[in-house]
């Protein structure tokens, strides 16, 4: 097995985690499957903005484990989980990282949806 890199935050690539302040839910297929006064912006370089939410705001009957898994340098290992919502099961509509590096600690205990997958509403 290969060592996979770790990389840290740098003025070349920042990485920030501050919280959100404002209300965000999140629906998939229209259903409500998030709701949270508690989420944090990770925001990374370029990237556009994630709302990372306490997995305990989230709908744990709609949430099914996922195989899938990546990796990211400056995160760490990802895993997913697919979200039941109306008639649908939507793949790997999230994303979480169960040991997040130092630099972003903060996630923990923390999920993510993807934006094609679900409607994010902050605020």
């Amino acid at each position: 097995m290969t060592e996979r890199p770790v990389l840290h935050p740098t003025a070349e690539h920042p990485i920030t985690v501050t919280p959100t302040g404002a209300r965000v839910t999140v629906r998939v297929n229209g259903e409500l499957v998030a709701d949270t006064t508690d989420a944090v912006t990770l925001q990374e370089s370029t990237y556009p903005a994630v709302q990372y939410i306490p997995l305990s705001d989230v709908v744990a009957e709609r949430l099914q484990h996922s195989n899938t898994g990546t990796y990211c340098p400056y995160k760490g290992e990802a895993a997913y989980y697919s979200v039941a919502a109306g008639d649908d099961v939507v793949e790997d509509a999230i994303w979480t990282y169960p040991k997040p590096y130092p630099a972003v600690a903060a996630i923990a205990g923390r999920v993510a949806f993807y934006p094609d997958k679900a409607e994010i509403t902050v605020g």
